[in-house]
């Protein structure tokens, strides 16, 4: 008896007997998100090459392809946070989207190595090109979504998963865990624009889609060694179930009136929270017991939860509906981040001669802002913050808000970098007479991009890392999953509306913003544009977050921990 009284306190008896999670199995999930990034990251700037180099795609197919690939890849969170928070919990997820991650980058890797599953080559007297057949787009199509599933697996579950870990720590030691998961992410994604983009350019598609094949196999076996220790949580109910019925409820007993007792909802036997809010009151009427004869069991649960639902479903719904304006802040900022084509043509018409000859990438230029990225978050940890608290003599803390805030004001800044850069290298293209020649090079120096670049770094670091953080903070642990998965819903309406913005452009401006020829275009007007609508959304930021009320009242109902 007094051993079982010493686990139940977390006493662990011994070796055998530890306590699960902590801090020993944040490696392995760590390890996991950062091998992923390796790859994916790798793959988009590198993707348009391999589609019109192998499967001879026009730039329009083959933009059209890349658009849609990466709206669904950043869709499929969705699809996961569903299924870990309801049904099968986030290690099950993230185990299940490593394999399917794998699975996909090794079917690429294969279009690669067999001739017959992509076009034969062209060919170089008559200059005609075999277009592919149904079923080699069907292969790729099936490698590119088995990786983006396997991506809907590992993004949204992994962050909160290893704060599962944590569930007895600081909220200093959560932050910190927050900070070097987003550099460990950060570095990932560093290495896979430059270490492998090199690979891929130096030794070709085979051994580059090999060794992300590779990578994505050790992610898994990284995450799947530390099985033994992890704290696995599963969701006990169907979160966009218990969504749909409270809306359904509280339409039903719309002409009820509010009880005039708080002891007239329905909240539990054991909830923790036993009446509901003031807010969005009218949601309220969804937990309102009628004839508690009729509406609940013995056992304290409603029998029939079309007709009554808990306190505590009603506060989900309201802190998720609560976080929309918020969240929709940060889809200007991420519209800004996907123009993924513009910075490598741009790229390619100056001079990147570095180092006593050696040219850099025009792709890999974007690893500067995860670089930065990750620069920052060591920097704001381990000297920034301990600096300013030294010298406040007290304990500084920067505020989640403010944070994100100061992303959203320094992505503006970025983008008016970007725009004065680009009107000075029309201006050098036109003084050396190469407005015709779209492949000419200008005599300026690349490392003119580095100030929107460094910028742009700060700001993702502040936004994105503040945006996660927000979400666990303000959603109950039942919802982790469905709170970051928000932040991957904003990426893919973002690839819709950047593909929509700029064919506005091209249809409205004369002559076109953004024609073909990067040196005929006048794409500083396209983002001052950006520029413009991100410092419009800096100030539509500033009404929301003044506005919002803290949700992190609602507790945790629904999980529980399976020792599996």
């Amino acid at each position: 008896m007094a051993s079982e009284k010493s686990m139940e306190k977390g006493i662990p008896q011994n070796s055998s007997k530890r306590r699960k999670g902590g801090f020993i199995t944040l490696p392995f999930i760590i390890a996991n998100e950062a091998l992923e990034k390796v790859p994916s990251y790798a793959l988009v700037p590198t993707m348009m090459l391999y589609l019109k180099s192998n499967y001879h795609m026009t730039i329009a197919a083959g933009h059209n392809l890349i658009n849609l690939w990466q709206a669904f890849s950043n869709f499929a969170p969705i699809l996961g946070a569903f299924f870990a928070d309801s049904y099968m919990g986030r290690f099950v997820t993230i185990g299940l989207g490593s394999i399917s991650s794998f699975l996909g980058v090794t079917i690429l890797w294969l279009t690669a190595l067999l001739p017959q599953a992509r076009p034969p080559p062209c060919d170089p007297l008559t200059q005609s090109c075999k277009s592919a057949t149904a079923g080699q787009l069907g292969i790729l199509a099936c490698a590119l979504f088995f990786k983006s599933m396997g991506a809907g697996g590992i993004r949204p579950c992994s962050m909160p998963f290893g704060a599962d870990q944590m569930s007895n720590k600081s909220e200093k030691s959560l932050e910190s865990y927050f900070s070097w998961y987003y550099a460990a992410a950060s570095l990932g994604g560093s290495l896979g624009l430059t270490v492998v983009i090199y690979i891929l350019q130096i030794y070709g598609w085979k051994v580059g889609y090999g060794v992300c094949a590779f990578l994505m196999l050790l992610a898994a076996l990284a995450f799947y060694i530390a099985s033994p220790l992890y704290v696995k949580l599963k969701a006990s109910t169907s979160l966009f179930t218990g969504f749909v019925q409270v809306v359904v409820v509280s339409y039903r007993k719309r002409n009820l009136p509010f009880p005039s007792q708080k002891s007239g909802y329905h909240h539990g036997e054991d909830s923790k929270i036993i009446f509901p809010s003031e807010k969005l009151t009218f949601m309220n009427k969804a937990c309102i017991i009628t004839n508690t004869e009729q509406e609940i069991g013995p056992d304290g649960l409603a029998l029939d939860p079309w007709r009554l639902c808990t306190v505590q479903k009603v506060e989900e719904l309201k802190a998720l509906l609560k976080v929309l304006p918020i969240w929709s802040t940060g889809i200007v900022m991420a519209i800004a981040g996907s123009q993924h084509s513009f910075p490598v043509l741009q790229a390619s018409t100056m001079n990147r001669q570095v180092f006593g000859g050696f040219q850099i990438p025009a792709a890999s230029l974007t690893v500067i802002v995860y670089g930065i990225a990750v620069v920052w978050v060591v920097l704001y940890e381990r000297v920034i913050i301990p600096l300013a608290s030294k010298i406040k003599g007290k304990q500084v803390y920067i505020s989640v808000n403010l944070r994100m805030g100061l992303g959203l004001f320094l992505s503006v800044i970025a983008l008016g970098f970007t725009a004065m850069v680009e009107n000075a290298r029309l201006g050098k293209i036109i003084q050396e007479g190469h407005v015709k020649d779209p492949s000419a090079i200008v005599n300026i120096s690349v490392m003119w991009l580095l100030p929107q670049y460094i910028v742009m770094g700060v700001a993702e670091a502040l936004s994105t890392l503040g945006q996660f953080e927000f979400y666990h903070r303000e959603f109950p642990k039942t919802m982790s999953s469905i709170g970051n998965s928000l932040f991957f819903l904003s990426l893919a309406l973002a690839h819709l509306l950047s593909s929509a913005l700029f064919n506005i452009v091209n249809q409205t401006t004369s002559p076109s913003w953004v024609a073909d020829n990067l040196n005929e275009a006048r794409f500083d007007n396209y983002y001052w544009l950006l520029a413009g609508l991100s410092l419009v959304n800096v100030f539509y930021y500033i009404i929301c977050i003044s506005s919002y009320g803290s949700t992190s009242d609602v507790m945790d109902e629904g999980y529980v921990s399976e020792e599996e």
